[in-house]
Order: structure tokens, then C-alpha cells, then sequence
């Protein structure tokens, strides 16, 4: 892994194994959101502002959009790298854009995300103009992909309730962000992805959900192409979510 001179951008080499594939033999959605994480925290870290930092403020970041678009995935035993930057800040959200290369570093796809620093005590928002490094970071560098869409309330759909466990919930105590889109791929039938791969997806954490709390996984299917989902908890929606879906060549 490495970054440039200024420190504006940083990346990180992959190799995609067997045991980390789907069954299309391509690196999973839910191994990127991994990856995009990872990356983001690596980045962080290299400026003094990731978690070991902000927790000596009782500070995390928390991610709260993201929204991927890609022409194709990672395939089996080939190697990809993941380069971050940031494209903007204000008072209370930090814009972090990624490119995923392929070995030739042939551009896959690119990654746009939201996040956002809270106080663990108040679980406020905590005023990001207060962080210079903030400011000494921000790349010029362009993300070719839109914006997240406005991503609002299903008002019909078919639902699917589940009860989160113990595997769902991270060291904050609350659902992982990589589990929640687990689940709502699980939503999709194998046939589904054999056929089609998910060129662009979208999603919104919107309230944390917590160990033993049953939610309802809700799926708007009236457009086959374009597949909208929240995952709501006594009538709140908690995660809002967006597939579209692109037929395999």
C-alpha cells in the first residue's frame, strides 16, 4: 500500500482468492464494502485521523452513504487495488471517493461515500471544521460517477422479517455496516445473479439497529432492473437501498 507525495491519496494492492469469491468466481459486493473500509481506515491513519486517534476524544467515524458503480468485478485469483482520496468536507460530512483498478490498472469501477465524525457519548455529529487535516487533504482529483440518488420510503413491497445475532454486530455493539448488505443480497436468488451482476448499488444508514432486534427487510420488485430496499424496525427505516442491475455478457 502507498500514497502520493502530499499524502492526498493512498492505495492498496489485493489479491482476490478462492475462498473470498461468490459464486460466479468474482470478488463479492460485500468483500468491496470490506475493502472500502479498510482502505478509508488505512488512509485515515496515515494522517493521525483514524480510530486510535479520535477515540483518545471518545470520536469515531461512522460511514452513512455509499454508492458504488462498476463495469465489471475482480475476477478468481487475479490481483486489484482500491485508491482513495477526498473530494470535499464540510461541518458535517467528509466526501471520500475510490477508484477499484484491475491488475493492468484498468479502471473497474469507482466508489463515492459519506461519513461522518460522532461523539460515542451523545451519538451527535462532531463539527468537522474543527479538523485541519481535513482541509490539508482534499484532492482535486475527479470521481466520474453520480451522486447518490434521494433514496425514499417503499411504500409497497414484498417484506422478509429477520432477527439480528451475535454475527451481525461489531465492536460498537450495533449491526455492521458489511452485514446489512449481506442480507440484502440474500434478498436475490442464485438464478438472479447468475444472469445479472449489480453495476450499481446504493445505500443509505440512516439509524443504527442493535443485537436481538427484529427488523423487516422490505423489497419494492415493480421494476426487475431497478431494485429498491429499506430494512425497517418497528415502522423506522433504519437502511434505505438501492440495486441496479446490469445482464451478464
Amino acid at each position: 500500500m502507498g500514497s502520493d507525495n502530499n499524502n492526498k491519496q493512498f492505495y492498496k494492492d489485493y489479491y482476490l482468492a478462492v475462498g473470498e469469491c461468490n459464486p460466479q468466481g468474482e470478488m463479492p459486493l460485500s468483500l468491496l464494502m470490506t475493502r472500502i473500509i479498510e482502505v478509508a481506515t488505512f488512509h485515515a491513519n496515515s494522517w493521525g485521523a483514524g480510530y486510535a486517534r479520535l477515540i483518545q476524544d471518545n470520536q469515531v467515524w461512522v460511514l452513512t452513504r455509499v454508492t458504488i458503480e462498476l463495469n465489471a468485478y475482480p475476477k478468481v485469483n487475479t490481483n486489484y487495488r482500491l485508491t482513495t482520496w477526498i473530494e470535499d468536507y464540510n461541518r458535517h460530512f467528509s466526501l471520500r471517493n475510490m477508484r477499484l483498478d484491475d491488475a493492468d490498472g484498468n479502471p473497474l469501477g469507482y466508489v463515492r461515500t459519506v461519513w461522518m465524525v460522532i461523539d460515542l457519548n451523545t451519538r451527535a455529529s462532531v463539527d468537522m471544521s474543527q479538523l485541519s487535516y481535513m482541509r490539508d487533504n482534499v484532492s482535486d482529483r475527479p470521481c466520474p460517477i453520480e451522486p447518490q440518488t434521494h433514496l425514499r420510503p417503499i411504500q409497497q413491497g414484498h417484506a422478509v422479517d429477520y432477527t439480528f445475532g451475535y454475527v451481525d454486530c461489531d465492536f460498537n455493539r450495533h449491526v455492521n455496516t458489511v452485514r446489512y448488505l449481506s442480507h440484502l443480497m440474500n434478498l436475490f436468488d442464485m438464478d438472479c445473479y447468475d444472469h445479472y451482476f449489480i453495476r450499481r448499488m446504493e445505500i443509505s444508514f440512516i439509524k443504527e439497529t442493535h443485537y436481538g432486534e427484529t427488523a423487516q427487510f422490505v423489497i419494492d420488485g415493480s421494476d426487475p432492473m431497478d431494485s429498491r430496499m429499506s430494512i425497517t424496525v418497528d415502522g423506522t427505516d433504519h437502511v434505505r437501498a438501492r440495486f441496479l442491475w446490469q445482464e451478464r455478457p
